[in-house]
Protein backbone atom coordinates (compact mmCIF):
# COMPACT_ATOMS: atom_id res chain seq x y z
CA UNK A 1 0.00 0.00 0.00
CA UNK A 2 1.43 3.58 -0.70
CA UNK A 3 0.49 5.09 2.51
CA UNK A 4 2.53 3.64 5.94
CA UNK A 5 -0.77 4.00 7.71
CA UNK A 6 -3.69 1.91 6.96
CA UNK A 7 -6.50 3.02 4.78
CA UNK A 8 -9.29 3.26 6.75
CA UNK A 9 -12.96 3.48 5.02
CA UNK A 10 -16.33 5.07 6.46
CA UNK A 11 -18.87 2.84 4.26
CA UNK A 12 -22.51 4.73 4.44
CA UNK A 13 -24.59 2.37 2.37
CA UNK A 14 -27.21 -0.26 2.36
CA UNK A 15 -27.15 -3.73 4.49
CA UNK A 16 -28.68 -6.76 3.45
CA UNK A 17 -29.08 -9.70 6.10
CA UNK A 18 -28.70 -12.04 3.16
CA UNK A 19 -26.93 -11.70 0.06
CA UNK A 20 -24.64 -9.24 -1.12
CA UNK A 21 -25.84 -5.48 -1.80
CA UNK A 22 -24.49 -2.39 -0.43
CA UNK A 23 -22.05 -3.19 2.65
CA UNK A 24 -22.60 -6.41 2.31
CA UNK A 25 -20.93 -6.20 -1.26
CA UNK A 26 -17.76 -3.77 -0.31
CA UNK A 27 -16.63 -4.16 3.22
CA UNK A 28 -15.38 -7.68 2.50
CA UNK A 29 -13.65 -6.69 -0.93
CA UNK A 30 -12.04 -3.64 0.75
CA UNK A 31 -10.70 -5.65 3.54
CA UNK A 32 -8.88 -8.47 1.45
CA UNK A 33 -7.65 -5.74 0.16
CA UNK A 34 -6.05 -4.28 3.38
CA UNK A 35 -8.78 -1.33 3.89
CA UNK A 36 -10.08 -0.91 8.09
CA UNK A 37 -13.97 -0.60 7.02
CA UNK A 38 -16.45 1.13 9.41
CA UNK A 39 -19.78 0.61 7.92
CA UNK A 40 -22.92 2.47 8.70
CA UNK A 41 -26.19 0.90 7.00
CA UNK A 42 -28.30 3.30 5.78
CA UNK A 43 -31.19 0.62 5.82
CA UNK A 44 -30.72 -2.92 6.89
CA UNK A 45 -33.38 -5.27 5.41
CA UNK A 46 -33.57 -8.72 5.17
CA UNK A 47 -32.73 -9.50 1.51
CA UNK A 48 -32.61 -7.17 -1.81
CA UNK A 49 -35.76 -5.49 -3.41
CA UNK A 50 -35.76 -7.77 -5.92
CA UNK A 51 -36.86 -10.56 -4.03
CA UNK A 52 -40.97 -11.31 -3.84
CA UNK A 53 -40.47 -9.98 0.26
CA UNK A 54 -38.28 -7.77 2.20
CA UNK A 55 -38.76 -6.33 5.42
CA UNK A 56 -36.91 -4.22 7.39
CA UNK A 57 -35.12 -0.82 8.64
CA UNK A 58 -34.27 2.46 7.50
CA UNK A 59 -31.92 5.09 9.35
CA UNK A 60 -33.38 8.40 9.73
CA UNK A 61 -30.89 11.47 9.84
CA UNK A 62 -31.19 12.27 13.47
CA UNK A 63 -29.62 8.15 13.85
CA UNK A 64 -26.74 8.97 11.68
CA UNK A 65 -26.02 12.37 13.26
CA UNK A 66 -26.26 10.21 16.54
CA UNK A 67 -23.48 7.27 15.29
CA UNK A 68 -21.03 10.41 14.08
CA UNK A 69 -21.29 12.21 17.07
CA UNK A 70 -20.05 9.01 18.79
CA UNK A 71 -17.36 8.31 16.55
CA UNK A 72 -16.55 12.17 16.97
CA UNK A 73 -16.30 12.36 20.89
CA UNK A 74 -14.24 9.54 20.47
CA UNK A 75 -12.21 11.12 18.19
CA UNK A 76 -12.72 7.91 15.94
CA UNK A 77 -13.42 9.72 12.57
CA UNK A 78 -10.51 9.69 11.13
CA UNK A 79 -10.55 8.23 8.16
CA UNK A 80 -8.70 8.01 4.58
CA UNK A 81 -11.68 7.51 3.13
CA UNK A 82 -15.28 7.92 2.55
CA UNK A 83 -17.54 5.47 0.66
CA UNK A 84 -21.86 6.46 0.06
CA UNK A 85 -23.42 4.45 -1.72
CA UNK A 86 -27.76 3.65 -1.31
CA UNK A 87 -29.55 6.19 0.04
CA UNK A 88 -33.42 6.90 0.46
CA UNK A 89 -34.53 9.99 1.62
CA UNK A 90 -33.76 13.65 0.95
CA UNK A 91 -33.18 14.58 4.92
CA UNK A 92 -30.36 11.89 5.14
CA UNK A 93 -28.61 12.83 1.93
CA UNK A 94 -28.42 16.28 3.17
CA UNK A 95 -27.02 15.04 6.51
CA UNK A 96 -24.45 13.19 4.27
CA UNK A 97 -23.47 16.78 3.13
CA UNK A 98 -22.58 17.59 6.85
CA UNK A 99 -20.65 14.31 7.34
CA UNK A 100 -18.19 14.66 4.30
CA UNK A 101 -17.53 18.36 5.21
CA UNK A 102 -16.96 17.41 9.12
CA UNK A 103 -14.37 14.58 8.02
CA UNK A 104 -12.65 16.35 5.41
CA UNK A 105 -11.82 19.47 7.99
CA UNK A 106 -10.75 16.34 10.55
CA UNK A 107 -8.72 14.78 7.63
CA UNK A 108 -8.40 17.16 4.14
CA UNK A 109 -6.24 14.62 2.71
CA UNK A 110 -9.84 12.53 2.55
CA UNK A 111 -10.83 11.24 -0.43
CA UNK A 112 -14.28 10.73 -0.57
CA UNK A 113 -16.27 7.64 -3.33
CA UNK A 114 -19.82 8.63 -4.33
CA UNK A 115 -21.69 5.78 -6.09
CA UNK A 116 -24.57 8.44 -6.52
CA UNK A 117 -27.50 5.33 -6.47
CA UNK A 118 -30.26 6.63 -7.83
CA UNK A 119 -31.33 4.05 -10.85
CA UNK A 120 -30.62 2.03 -14.05
CA UNK A 121 -31.89 1.27 -17.25
CA UNK A 122 -33.87 4.15 -17.41
CA UNK A 123 -35.75 3.48 -13.71
CA UNK A 124 -35.52 6.09 -10.57
CA UNK A 125 -35.86 4.12 -7.71
CA UNK A 126 -34.90 6.99 -5.16
CA UNK A 127 -37.24 10.46 -4.48
CA UNK A 128 -36.81 12.39 -7.10
CA UNK A 129 -35.50 15.38 -4.93
CA UNK A 130 -32.64 13.03 -4.65
CA UNK A 131 -31.20 14.26 -8.01
CA UNK A 132 -30.89 17.72 -7.30
CA UNK A 133 -29.16 17.29 -3.69
CA UNK A 134 -26.46 15.08 -5.56
CA UNK A 135 -25.90 17.14 -8.81
CA UNK A 136 -25.83 20.73 -5.95
CA UNK A 137 -24.52 19.84 -3.36
CA UNK A 138 -23.12 15.90 -3.28
CA UNK A 139 -21.47 16.08 -7.00
CA UNK A 140 -19.02 19.39 -5.44
CA UNK A 141 -17.56 17.39 -2.61
CA UNK A 142 -16.53 14.59 -4.60
CA UNK A 143 -13.19 13.29 -5.27
CA UNK A 144 -14.52 10.31 -7.32
CA UNK A 145 -17.89 9.23 -8.86
CA UNK A 146 -19.23 6.19 -10.19
CA UNK A 147 -22.19 6.72 -12.13
CA UNK A 148 -24.10 4.33 -14.17
CA UNK A 149 -25.00 5.24 -17.77
CA UNK A 150 -28.80 6.37 -16.53
CA UNK A 151 -27.03 8.03 -13.13
CA UNK A 152 -24.51 9.91 -15.66
CA UNK A 153 -27.58 11.33 -18.37
CA UNK A 154 -29.12 12.27 -14.21
CA UNK A 155 -26.39 14.03 -13.02
CA UNK A 156 -25.35 16.12 -16.50
CA UNK A 157 -28.96 16.42 -18.03
CA UNK A 158 -26.80 14.99 -21.34
CA UNK A 159 -28.22 12.01 -23.00
CA UNK A 160 -25.12 9.79 -23.35
CA UNK A 161 -25.46 7.58 -26.57
CA UNK A 162 -22.07 7.97 -28.34
CA UNK A 163 -18.59 8.19 -26.88
CA UNK A 164 -18.63 11.81 -27.64
CA UNK A 165 -21.47 12.53 -25.78
CA UNK A 166 -19.66 10.64 -23.20
CA UNK A 167 -16.78 13.11 -23.62
CA UNK A 168 -19.37 15.98 -23.27
CA UNK A 169 -20.73 13.77 -19.93
CA UNK A 170 -17.65 13.19 -18.29
CA UNK A 171 -16.07 17.07 -18.69
CA UNK A 172 -19.36 18.16 -17.65
CA UNK A 173 -18.85 16.30 -14.53
CA UNK A 174 -15.27 17.18 -13.87
CA UNK A 175 -16.20 20.83 -14.12
CA UNK A 176 -18.46 20.31 -10.87
CA UNK A 177 -15.94 18.96 -8.85
CA UNK A 178 -14.84 15.45 -9.08
CA UNK A 179 -11.12 14.67 -9.89
CA UNK A 180 -11.83 11.40 -11.04
CA UNK A 181 -14.81 9.78 -12.94
CA UNK A 182 -15.55 6.25 -13.50
CA UNK A 183 -19.12 5.01 -15.11
CA UNK A 184 -19.10 1.84 -14.01
CA UNK A 185 -20.94 0.65 -17.45
CA UNK A 186 -22.32 1.80 -20.54
CA UNK A 187 -24.16 0.58 -23.98
CA UNK A 188 -22.62 2.41 -26.12
CA UNK A 189 -22.31 1.21 -29.93
CA UNK A 190 -24.51 -1.85 -28.96
CA UNK A 191 -20.65 -3.00 -26.64
CA UNK A 192 -20.94 -2.62 -22.84
CA UNK A 193 -17.76 -0.63 -21.73
CA UNK A 194 -16.54 1.06 -18.65
CA UNK A 195 -14.89 4.01 -18.70
CA UNK A 196 -12.67 6.63 -15.99
CA UNK A 197 -11.19 9.53 -16.92
CA UNK A 198 -9.00 11.88 -14.27
CA UNK A 199 -8.61 15.01 -14.56
CA UNK A 200 -4.25 14.52 -13.64
CA UNK A 201 -4.11 12.25 -16.41
CA UNK A 202 -5.92 14.10 -19.16
CA UNK A 203 -7.26 11.25 -20.91
CA UNK A 204 -10.14 8.73 -20.97
CA UNK A 205 -9.66 5.03 -20.46
CA UNK A 206 -11.93 2.32 -21.80
CA UNK A 207 -12.28 -1.17 -21.11
CA UNK A 208 -14.81 -3.02 -23.28
CA UNK A 209 -16.57 -5.74 -21.36
CA UNK A 210 -18.11 -9.46 -22.25
CA UNK A 211 -22.32 -9.56 -22.11
CA UNK A 212 -22.79 -11.96 -19.77
CA UNK A 213 -26.60 -12.65 -20.33
CA UNK A 214 -28.26 -11.78 -16.19
CA UNK A 215 -28.59 -8.75 -14.09
CA UNK A 216 -26.75 -8.63 -11.14
CA UNK A 217 -27.62 -6.71 -7.81
CA UNK A 218 -24.91 -5.55 -6.27
CA UNK A 219 -22.44 -5.14 -8.50
CA UNK A 220 -22.27 -1.44 -9.08
CA UNK A 221 -21.46 -1.39 -5.21
CA UNK A 222 -18.22 -3.61 -5.65
CA UNK A 223 -17.19 -1.87 -8.70
CA UNK A 224 -17.11 1.56 -6.73
CA UNK A 225 -15.52 -0.24 -3.69
CA UNK A 226 -13.03 -1.69 -6.13
CA UNK A 227 -12.13 1.68 -7.77
CA UNK A 228 -11.91 3.28 -3.95
CA UNK A 229 -9.07 0.23 -3.47
CA UNK A 230 -7.56 0.10 -6.69
CA UNK A 231 -7.13 3.51 -7.30
CA UNK A 232 -5.89 3.91 -3.88
CA UNK A 233 -3.17 0.95 -4.19
CA UNK A 234 -2.05 1.71 -7.98
CA UNK A 235 -0.20 4.91 -8.98
CA UNK A 236 -1.68 4.14 -12.68
CA UNK A 237 -5.36 4.93 -13.18
CA UNK A 238 -5.00 2.19 -16.13
CA UNK A 239 -4.05 -0.73 -13.81
CA UNK A 240 -6.25 0.42 -10.88
CA UNK A 241 -9.37 0.41 -13.80
CA UNK A 242 -7.89 -3.03 -15.14
CA UNK A 243 -7.98 -4.82 -11.93
CA UNK A 244 -11.07 -3.35 -10.57
CA UNK A 245 -12.81 -4.65 -14.00
CA UNK A 246 -11.10 -7.98 -14.30
CA UNK A 247 -12.04 -8.70 -10.78
CA UNK A 248 -15.70 -7.76 -10.97
CA UNK A 249 -15.88 -9.80 -14.63
CA UNK A 250 -14.72 -12.44 -12.98
CA UNK A 251 -16.71 -12.61 -10.30
CA UNK A 252 -19.94 -11.77 -12.04
CA UNK A 253 -18.80 -14.66 -14.49
CA UNK A 254 -18.56 -17.10 -11.35
CA UNK A 255 -22.04 -16.00 -10.20
CA UNK A 256 -23.50 -16.78 -13.47
CA UNK A 257 -21.81 -20.34 -14.41
CA UNK A 258 -22.94 -20.74 -10.51
CA UNK A 259 -26.54 -19.60 -11.16
CA UNK A 260 -26.61 -22.17 -14.21
CA UNK A 261 -25.86 -25.30 -11.94
CA UNK A 262 -28.88 -24.19 -9.79
CA UNK A 263 -31.14 -24.60 -12.83
CA UNK A 264 -34.39 -26.21 -12.08
CA UNK A 265 -34.04 -25.92 -8.10
CA UNK A 266 -37.10 -24.51 -6.47
CA UNK A 267 -35.54 -20.97 -5.37
CA UNK A 268 -36.37 -17.52 -6.34
CA UNK A 269 -34.11 -16.36 -9.40
CA UNK A 270 -32.56 -13.55 -6.85
CA UNK A 271 -31.45 -16.08 -5.00
CA UNK A 272 -30.06 -18.06 -7.77
CA UNK A 273 -27.52 -15.02 -9.33
CA UNK A 274 -26.55 -13.47 -5.50
CA UNK A 275 -22.85 -12.43 -5.98
CA UNK A 276 -20.61 -15.08 -5.57
CA UNK A 277 -18.29 -13.05 -3.54
CA UNK A 278 -16.47 -15.58 -1.06
CA UNK A 279 -16.22 -17.72 -3.83
CA UNK A 280 -14.08 -15.35 -5.22
CA UNK A 281 -11.65 -14.58 -2.51
CA UNK A 282 -8.77 -15.33 -4.44
CA UNK A 283 -9.71 -13.18 -7.60
CA UNK A 284 -10.31 -10.03 -5.62
CA UNK A 285 -6.64 -10.30 -4.16
CA UNK A 286 -4.74 -11.12 -7.11
CA UNK A 287 -7.23 -10.43 -10.52
CA UNK A 288 -5.85 -12.17 -13.55
CA UNK A 289 -5.64 -8.94 -16.30
CA UNK A 290 -7.51 -10.42 -19.19
CA UNK A 291 -9.60 -7.25 -20.41
CA UNK A 292 -7.07 -4.29 -21.10
CA UNK A 293 -7.81 -0.65 -21.09
CA UNK A 294 -7.07 1.64 -23.88
CA UNK A 295 -6.38 5.31 -24.38
CA UNK A 296 -9.97 6.90 -25.70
Amino acid sequence: MNNSKTARVLSIQSHVVYGYVGNKSATFPLQLLGFEVDAINSVQLSNHTGYKVFKGQVLNDQDLDQLIDGLTENDLNEYTHLLTGYVGSSSFLKKIVQVIKALKIKNPDLIYVCDPVMGDDGKLYVPEELKDIYKNEIVPLADIITPNQFELELLTGLSVKSMSDLKKAVEYLHGKGPKTVAVSSLLVDDKLISVTSSIKDNRLLKITIPRIPAIYTGSGDLFAALLLAHTFLEKDLKVALEKTINTLFEVLQRTYDHSLSLRGKEMQQSQKIELQLIQSKRCIENPKIQLKAEIF
